[in-house]
Order: structure tokens, then C-alpha cells, then sequence
């Protein structure tokens, strides 16, 4: 089996158009005050008109973010990289606008474009990222509700684990703001009905739903001594990787399925209990999600549940979709190389019933060896992923003595 290491991050989020600004606002814990929207995003250093017209925005985002990435990789020939994008909905601002076009339209207007089908299928991030950057290995568009990102992340993992590719592209991408978007999440009653920018409170008393938001969220992964041999920085090391599916309801989440995809993750990183340094959770600011997840890291960490710090991105960032599942993935792998965990704003007063060391401060711990990231959504899928801190002179995880073999699930 190979080991699997993150070595490049690109992103485009409400906190800023790169990955860098992105995260110096994640942990400053500056909250993006523009209602979740990317600002000054300009696409066309990225693609041209032509590309930019016939192409949906999620598809703008996920190019952009990995071309910072394989920048910041020194990547210049992924040739034969895999390319794994995630995305929750997909093209739909361009069927938004074109279904708007199709009730308006008259006589023998043109009803719509011919690259309407092709634009806004979910695989289309990771078939353009191909076309794009010339990759030629394995490509696979998932669209797995707001796990999507992280389940690019663990699938890539995955694939280079078992030889199939010494590398890949992964991530996440959602453009949501249409009215579709609004109206559907809004008719849910998963948006909160907050307006200010202090409206996503994870874990607090009175949390009322999630704040919507778009970006993306790529990264580079590559076979550990791949990475070695061409000298690249790496971030950190993918441990492992949990997938479950609650198999009971449409919305409502089951803490026992999420705290099973929890432990196969640590599992498969043969990482006990009390050897996690510290939780990226899910945590969208819905008050049956936060309480929910809250339970599956007590089911999964046991003991240490009550005392291992916990970090809620979307506090700050909104909540990205499919991008917030790798942008998080992302954030929990510079956590471990900084050593910094990102605050969780907005709390004012913690719900009694998510027992958890919520941290409202940043966070710097000397020694910051492993973290679990978190990814929950509509349709009862979970996704946890485990990463680790590499000591490149050992040639192993920096796991020492909290390294500890869990027994079959």
C-alpha cells in the first residue's frame, strides 16, 4: 500500500480569491461579511470567454482553484494525475437561467444553448479540469450531497493508496446563488434567517440554520515517495478515510452512522481515541445537525470527546457545499503544518447539548500530530477523513505513542 500526502492547495472562497488569503482569514477567525459571495473573483486569468460562456460557474471555480494548486505543487506536467471533483448541485445557475429563458422565450428565439447538457452535468469540474491541464488518468465526477468534497478527497486517497495513480487533482465546487438554490434551501428550512454576518453560529444556543456560500476547494495529492522524489513541500498525510450511509432518512442525520464513519476513518489510520489532536466538524449551524454530530464524536472518541479541541469552519466561511467538505480537508491538513487550529465565531452561548471543547480562540499547540475533518449531508451520507503530520526524516507518520490498532468494527 502506498502512503498518500497533500503537497498543493488552491481555493476560492468568500474570505478571499487564493488559498493563502483564505486561510489568513480562517485564522484570524475574520468572518466573510458579504453574504457567503466571492468578491473580485476575476475567472478570465483562468479561462477565456469562449471557455467562460460555455461553461457553468461551478466549473469556473473548480478550474481556478486547481490551477493554484498544481502552482502551488510545482506541479507542471500532471499528465498522468487522476482528476476527482465533488459537487452538491452542480450547473445549476445556468439551468436556473435557462429554464428563466425558456418561459420567456418566443416564436423561433433559440430556447437554449447547445452546451447547456454537457455545462452544467456534476462531472463537468473534474472532465474540464482534465481537458485543461492535460491529465489523462482517471476522472470521476461525484455529486454526494455536501460530502462531495471530502469524498473526492477520500476516493483520490484511495486510488493512489492501491497504485492506480501517483497523483491526483481533488476537491470540491458549488455556485448556488440562484433562485432555485434560495428558494429550495430557504423552503427547507435549512438557511437561517439571519442577514448579518454573525449569523452562522455552530454549536450555539439559538442557531437557526446555515449560512449559504460558494467557492472551491482543490488539492494535490500524490503517492508519498513520488512526492519525495521530486522534493515537494507536503502539508500533511491522508491516514484514513470513512464512508457511511445513515440508510434511513432523506434529511435528518443518525449520530450512530456518523460516528461509524468517524471510526473507519481512525481505523483505517489505526488511530485510537485518544490519539486525535483535534475536530474540523461539520458543523452547518442547523440545531439538529450540530447536536447530532456532536453525539457521533462522543460515540467515536469516547472519553476524549469532552477535552479534544473542535473547530467549526463554516462559522467564518459559510457554508461552501461540496467546497466547505475539501476546503475543511484542506484547512485540517495547514492546521497540522502550522500547528494553528482556526477559532469557531459567533457563539454566544454554547447548547448544553453539544458537549464538545468548542474553541473560540485560535489555537497553537506545539507537537499537532493528527486531526479529523468531518462531512455530513441531505440524504444520509457521511465522510471523515483522518490526517497526520509526516516526519520526512523517519519516513513515517508522526503518530508515536498515540498510535494505537482499533479492532474490527
Amino acid at each position: 500500500m502506498n502512503r498518500v500526502v497533500v503537497t498543493g492547495i488552491g481555493a476560492v472562497t468568500p474570505l478571499g480569491n487564493s488559498f493563502s488569503t483564505s486561510w489568513e482569514g480562517l485564522a484570524d477567525g475574520r468572518v466573510a461579511t458579504h453574504g457567503g459571495r466571492l468578491m473580485g473573483f476575476d475567472v478570465q486569468q483562468y479561462l477565456s470567454i469562449r471557455e467562460i460562456n460555455r461553461l457553468d460557474t461551478f466549473v469556473h471555480y473548480a478550474v481556478a482553484a486547481a490551477a493554484m494548486a498544481l502552482c502551488d505543487a510545482a506541479i507542471k506536467s500532471p499528465s498522468g494525475f487522476a482528476s476527482i471533483i465533488g459537487t452538491s448541485r452542480g450547473g445549476i445557475t445556468m439551468i436556473n437561467s435557462a429554464t428563466k429563458r425558456l418561459a420567456s422565450s418566443q416564436g423561433n428565439a433559440r430556447k437554449a444553448s447547445p452546451y447547456l447538457m454537457p455545462a452544467t452535468t456534476a462531472s463537468m469540474a473534474a472532465s474540464y479540469i482534465s481537458q485543461k491541464f492535460g491529465l489523462r488518468g482517471h476522472t470521476l465526477g461525484i455529486s454526494n450531497a455536501c460530502t462531495s468534497g471530502a469524498n473526492a478527497v477520500g476516493e483520490a486517497y484511495r486510488l493512489i493508496k492501491h497504485g492506480y495513480s501517483a497523483g491526483a487533482l481533488a476537491g470540491g465546487t458549488d455556485a448556488p446563488f440562484c433562485e432555485l438554490c434560495l428558494e429550495g434551501y430557504r423552503a427547507s428550512g435549512a438557511l437561517s434567517r439571519g442577514a448579518s454576518a454573525g449569523a452562522s453560529r455552530p454549536f450555539c444556543v439559538g442557531r437557526d440554520g446555515f449560512v449559504l456560500a460558494e467557492g472551491a476547494c482543490v488539492v494535490v495529492l500524490e503517492d508519498y515517495a513520488f512526492a519525495l522524489s521530486r522534493g515537494a513541500r507536503i502539508y500533511a498525510e491522508v491516514l484514513g478515510y470513512g464512508n457511511t450511509s445513515d440508510g434511513f432518512d432523506m434529511v435528518r442525520p443518525d449520530s450512530a452512522m456518523q460516528g461509524t464513519a468517524i471510526l473507519k476513518a481512525l481505523t483505517e489510520a489505526a488511530i485510537g481515541p485518544d490519539g486525535v489532536d483535534f475536530v474540523n466538524a461539520h458543523a452547518t449551524s442547523t440545531p439538529i445537525g450540530d447536536a447530532a454530530e456532536s453525539e457521533a464524536i462522543h460515540i467515536a472518541l469516547r472519553d476524549n470527546a469532552g477535552t479534544v479541541p473542535v473547530t467549526a469552519n463554516k462559522s467564518i466561511t459559510g457554508h461552501m457545499l461540496s467546497a466547505s467538505a475539501a476546503f475543511e480537508a484542506a484547512a485540517t491538513a495547514m492546521s497540522i503544518y502550522t500547528g494553528l487550529i482556526p477559532p469557531t465565531i459567533n457563539i454566544q452561548e454554547l447548547d448544553p447539548a453539544c458537549r464538545l471543547n468548542v474553541i473560540t480562540k485560535p489555537l497553537k499547540l506545539d507537537g499537532l500530530l493528527t486531526g479529523i475533518t468531518n462531512s455530513f449531508g441531505f440524504g444520509g451520507v457521511n465522510a471523515s477523513l483522518v490526517l497526520g503530520a509526516v516526519d520526512i526524516k523517519r519516513g513515517s507518520s508522526k503518530l508515536g505513542k498515540k498510535s494505537l490498532q482499533m479492532g474490527p468494527l
